[in-house]
């Protein structure tokens, strides 16, 4: 069975970082937000058919995917996907670097710039080894990855029936440069949203004692859910209940007639979501 050298794949991804780094700084220039991935999807297109894969477009609206046939793959081959997400978050980006977002409100702030560079440098390197693979490969960039709706609409859109085995990965900056952390087992949370509306009674501010006020009971729900976590839950069951944000009232001395809570759940295992 042929084997890829390690200095060889070392030496052959050096030749491409200026490439990778460049295309990484374009996207991250033009951020696209859920299911509005149309420049991105486009050079995932664009770049995917020069290389020559078999390329579906418009699965989940904005979704892409490349199939690179091994030429050594017979009838039983396996099929190995790599996934890469797209979509940006509705951030402002505060930072001065010369390739920061040129889109307001719109930020490459969670990594998905690099992840859609770094499968698409992967999906070069390995169009460069299709006379030696011995099974498929399948690229699937994902869209709307940060409003959890991309995964399924794809899945449902049939991507992973002939799929034997995915591989992906997510970058992060708290490891230097140059670090790949690997562990066993589960390494990221589900992600639900959640969303909780409190309804009270409004009034005067001045005269607290006539409403029923939503903004003080949404900060007991607040503290009151931390509970789920340090009470409901097992230790031995890592959980997380984050509200993100809260929005009530439109004036400093009117008591509002609702507040609203946004969050998300995040754990390891699905009967720790229901809880």
């Amino acid at each position: 069975m042929q084997v890829f050298q390690p200095d060889s794949l070392k030496s052959e991804i050096d030749e491409r970082v200026p490439d990778l780094v460049a295309m990484r700084r374009d996207l991250h220039e033009h951020p696209e937000m859920a299911f509005e991935e149309v420049r991105t999807s486009g050079i995932v297109e664009q770049r995917l058919r020069a290389l020559g894969f078999e390329v579906q477009t418009g699965i989940a609206k904005t979704g892409v995917v490349g199939l690179l046939r091994g030429e050594q793959a017979g009838s039983d081959a396996k099929t190995l996907a790599i996934r890469a997400d797209m979509d940006a978050l509705p951030i402002h980006e505060l930072t001065t670097v010369e390739y920061r977002s040129q889109v307001d409100g719109k930020m490459h702030a969670c990594g998905h710039d690099g992840h859609t560079s770094i499968g698409l440098t992967v999906a070069d390197i390995l169009s460069k080894k299709r006379s030696e693979l011995r099974g498929n490969i399948k690229f699937i960039f994902q869209p709307a990855e940060e409003v959890v709706g991309g995964a399924e609409p794809m899945v449902e859109a049939g991507v992973m029936n002939d799929v034997d085995g995915v591989i992906g990965l997510h970058l992060i900056s708290n490891y230097p440069i140059g670090r790949v952390g690997v562990r066993a087992g589960t390494v990221f949370a589900s992600a639900d949203k959640l969303k909780l509306t409190v309804h009270g009674s409004g009034g005067h501010g001045a005269m607290p004692h006539g409403a029923v006020d939503p903004i003080v009971i949404a900060a007991h729900v607040i503290t009151a859910l931390q509970t789920l976590i340090s009470r409901e839950t097992s230790p031995f069951s890592p959980a997380v209940v984050t509200i993100g944000t809260i929005n009530a009232g439109t004036a400093f001395n009117i008591i509002p007639e609702t507040a609203e809570l946004g969050g998300t759940m995040r754990a390891f295992r699905p009967s720790i979501v229901r809880i």
